[in-house]
């Protein structure tokens, strides 16, 4: 069964040794993730789905992992120190996959070292889970439906498996909120993210949905919008609050910190 759910943001900036003097001014994002811990902690999973891009996106195919050992670094941001090592649960993704696979298309694949958008959320939250697994999931190409839809399979499997499951979707929202934006700017940036926070609080789910893929595109946060929308179909029907915990946007990259309280 589901006994945590969150969406996070997944920039390598949160690594005190990439950030360094930078992570003052993401301290709200810090502090939310520290919360988290603690919720996360609380929940006693057995393993996380990680979803997330964690490898290069198969546009026609949702993904799954099936590494029997993952590792972590971030060595291409400069930092030698930091290195995170964590079982897969390769019989669940295997699970996963026998069952999606009639109604919908997934593959499986086989990478040794995920990069930032998996390290950074497992950073935060796996300090105190010796014992946890993950299986990490990559989202697709597809339209909007298919990835609540496929949320909805990953809640079926959870409560088959009879292991208490953490679902953690990484990533971030749009890439253009300011002029010096690393993507750009988009005048219409700000616009999404409010609207997307909004109808988090608000439980409209609905117009999550159809949002349309060019408005997605056009401030660059198709990596969290589709993380987010596969945790929101797992979450499905359940009892929860959503609580935004932080949002900021420094360095023009809108960096969500929302947590699913399951009841």
């Amino acid at each position: 069964m589901i006994v945590f759910a969150s969406f996070v943001p997944h920039s390598p900036l949160l690594i005190p040794e990439v950030g360094k003097n930078n992570l003052a001014q993401l301290q709200n994002t810090v502090d939310a993730y520290q919360k988290l811990e603690q919720d996360i902690y609380a929940a006693k999973p057995d393993v996380i789905f990680l979803i997330a891009r964690h490898a290069d996106i198969l546009p026609a195919s949702f993904s799954i992992n099936q590494r029997p050992e993952i590792n972590i670094d971030f060595k291409k941001f400069g930092d030698l120190v930091t290195k995170i090592k964590i079982d897969n649960d390769i019989a669940l993704g295997y699970q996963i996959k026998e069952a999606v696979e009639t109604s919908m298309p997934i593959t499986l694949t086989s990478q040794e070292l995920l990069d930032y958008s998996a390290g950074v959320p497992l950073y935060y939250l796996t300090r105190h889970l010796p014992k946890i697994k993950v299986v990490p999931i990559s989202y697709s190409s597809l339209d909007n439906q298919k990835h609540f839809d496929f949320g909805k399979h990953l809640k079926e499997m959870a409560n088959r498996s009879g292991k208490r499951v953490a679902i953690i979707a990484a990533g971030d929202l749009s890439h253009k909120l300011h002029q010096d934006s690393p993507a750009g700017y988009s005048p219409r940036a700000q616009e999404f993210d409010q609207q997307l926070m909004k109808d988090l609080n608000e439980n409209k789910i609905d117009d999550l949905l159809n949002l349309e893929r060019s408005f997605v595109e056009e401030v660059s946060a198709i990596d969290g919008f589709y993380s987010l929308l596969i945790l929101l179909g797992a979450i499905k029907n359940l009892n929860y609050r959503s609580d935004r915990l932080s949002y900021q946007a420094p360095f023009g990259i809108g960096y969500l910190v929302q947590n699913f309280k399951l009841r």
